[in-house]
């Protein structure tokens, strides 16, 4: 009941719970829904990085795709259920299966070599240099 109560009040609110949910949901233009992991985001001035952490529990690195175009940092792939199942009583599944997609904004001037990212324990951290803040603009006096 907490799942249907879950997904009936996101529908009203446009996705946006203040459950204990591990994940987000957005449609797609197809009518599929797809899983929007969680994130985080830091910036270390005193090293001039970006830290971006996803939460992709039970996923290994070939389950993960990483794509840099436009600007825009995409997380992607899909999380599939397993063909294990109990035949004489209920399954319980409270957690998501199905592709899921994350995209953030790049600041201008990251390269896609200046990225690194690693996997481990299920939390997918990327981790680039943050560029130089923009220069104050100058003014121009008319003559």
């Amino acid at each position: 009941f907490d799942r249907l109560f879950d997904e009936a009040f996101a529908a009203r609110t446009g996705g946006n719970t203040t459950g204990n949910n591990q994940v987000q949901r957005r449609s797609t233009d197809n009518g599929s829904r797809l899983l929007r992991p969680r994130m985080d985001v830091h910036e270390d001035n005193q090293n001039n990085l970006v830290t971006a952490t996803f939460e992709l529990p039970g996923l290994k690195k070939e389950d993960v795709n990483i794509d840099v175009q436009n600007n825009q940092l995409s997380v992607s792939g899909e999380t599939k259920i397993s063909s294990e199942r109990d035949e004489n009583g209920y399954a319980v599944r409270e957690r998501r299966y199905g592709k899921f997609s994350r995209t953030l904004p790049l600041p201008q001037g990251i390269k896609p070599e200046e990225i690194k990212a690693s996997l481990e324990n299920g939390v997918l951290t990327v981790t680039f240099p943050r560029t130089a803040p923009e220069a104050a603009p100058k003014k121009i006096t008319i003559s």
